[in-house]
């Protein structure tokens, strides 16, 4: 028998196990040696020094310099009275600092009338996390790769745009939110007639080959019907002047751009380049051809589009109407392979013993675009407001003690991402407070989202 090596864990004990399998895919490193002669071909003495700190590890908050205490209380705290308010029906908190996971907990239930309980396994739609989380890691890889210059027009790479106002938008101003672009369109209004019925060529209730876009689950949608969305993306006026207005429009097309510059599939892209390097398995768009519904939290109960309860398929109108499949939403996944696309982030570039993205690449994406025009914007990244420790807990953004190195992004659904490389902090939240309606403001009203950040910022250094 050859073996390239052997873990000793002396126990058999649950915390052995954990320990030997952290050790074994890098979390922790190795460099105990053999007290004893075993056989002859390992010697008391033997051992080898493995490196650790490449991926996650999983540990106590004190073992990464915060109060376990004081953080579990403050977080179950605002967790279920988020909870009793009504706020959402169940939530996911994942922190990590230094790469060290030190809290992972869920609360409360898939919906309000289910007794089905929220766990680690479960799938959230990610809403507009997905720009920094699925599209955005495709573009810095092109850049990096010299297939797209920030300061080129955008349209050098979506044609579409020649001729038209947008003509001289740059990536930059694009993926900083800068360009001009209306904030949003609601392209579903125009599916339907004034009696509520579909138009015809737009959508209908079976699949056929005329109709072979899935748009929920009882929804087709018309094959050349995205010709449509991109006219009216083309047509809708731009800005006259230059200034921060938060846009989905752009990273509607972001995977069109990706597929013409990378010669592969967008999803595929994606896949290859960020989510399996990272181990990241459950990150991707249409999730129920991968999972069972049960491991899916749904979004909403939609009385004005889809009339159904969104289950798998993605709550924003405009990706479903693209199939799914978008820039600017559509992603699923489970809030610790999410976590480890951040991961990757605050270490620039570098997870599981391999640089994915180009450590010059992402200190260009995180950092403040536009900062002497009051544009707290990354390229994709969100950032603190300027100025924010000046500003109240009720104006500021995310949280009072988040560093101006720090970055993330939140999401329609009731979702947050937040890294700061500043202290190593890494913070998930995921929920789905549209359920059953959108019409539900309390998540941010209570500042739930902004709280929890705030309690991992205070438990450090306790």
């Amino acid at each position: 028998m050859s073996l390239a090596g052997v873990v000793i864990a002396y126990q058999e004990t649950a915390l052995a196990q954990d320990l030997a399998a952290q050790l074994i895919f890098g979390g922790i490193g190795a460099n105990g040696r053999l007290p004893v002669t075993v056989v002859p071909w390992y010697q008391a003495g033997d051992g080898t020094d493995t490196e650790g700190g490449i991926r996650f590890s999983y540990t106590i908050p004190e073992a990464a310099g915060m109060h376990s205490g004081i953080l579990k209380k403050k977080i179950d705290s605002i967790a279920a009275a988020g909870i009793a308010a009504g706020a959402f029906p169940g939530c996911e908190v994942f922190a990590a600092r230094n790469g060290k996971v030190i809290f992972q907990q869920c609360y409360g239930h898939h919906v309000y009338e289910s007794l089905q309980p929220v766990t680690p396994g479960d799938l959230f739609d990610m809403a507009s996390v997905t720009k920094t989380s699925a599209a955005l890691p495709a573009i810095i890889r092109l850049y990096q790769d010299k297939k797209i210059d920030l300061d080129a027009p955008f349209s050098r790479y979506w044609t579409d745009f020649r001729g038209t106002d947008k003509k001289d938008i740059t990536v930059r101003e694009v993926l900083a939110h800068r360009a001009g672009l209306a904030s949003w369109i609601p392209f579903w209004t125009d599916t339907k007639t004034v009696t509520g019925a579909y138009k015809k060529n737009t959508m209908q209730a079976d699949s056929s080959n005329r109709f072979p876009v899935r748009v929920s689950a009882g929804l087709w949608r018309f094959r050349n019907y995205d010709r449509e969305i991109y006219k009216q993306i083309r047509e809708e006026p731009v800005l006259k002047e230059k200034k921060y207005v938060y846009s989905d429009l752009g990273f509607h097309l972001w995977p069109k751009v990706i597929e013409k510059l990378s010669g592969k599939r967008y999803e595929q892209y994606i896949s290859d380049n960020i989510y399996q390097p990272l181990g990241a398995t459950t990150l991707g768009y249409n999730p129920l051809g991968r999972f069972s519904p049960d491991r899916i939290i749904p979004t909403e109960r939609d009385t004005f589009f889809r009339m159904e309860t969104l289950h798998g398929y993605v709550h924003d109108e405009g990706a479903a109407m693209l199939g799914g499949v978008s820039g600017n939403a559509g992603l699923f996944g489970t809030a610790e392979d999410l976590a480890k696309v951040y991961q990757m982030y605050l270490w620039r570039g570098y997870y599981g013993g391999r640089q994915l993205l180009e450590r010059d690449a992402m200190d260009e994406f995180t950092r403040y675009q536009y900062e002497p025009e009051g544009i707290r914007r990354g390229l994709g990244f969100d950032k603190p407001m300027i100025g924010n420790d000046t500003l109240s807990f009720e104006n500021c953004y995310p949280c009072p003690s988040a560093s101006p190195a720090s970055f993330g992004h939140t999401g329609y659904t009731g979702t947050m991402v937040w890294a700061d490389p500043s202290n190593g902090l890494l913070y998930v939240f995921l929920c789905n407070r549209v359920y059953p309606t959108r019409d539900n403001s309390k998540l941010t009203d209570m500042y739930i989202r902004k709280s929890i950040l705030e309690a991992l910022y205070e438990s450090i250094g306790e």
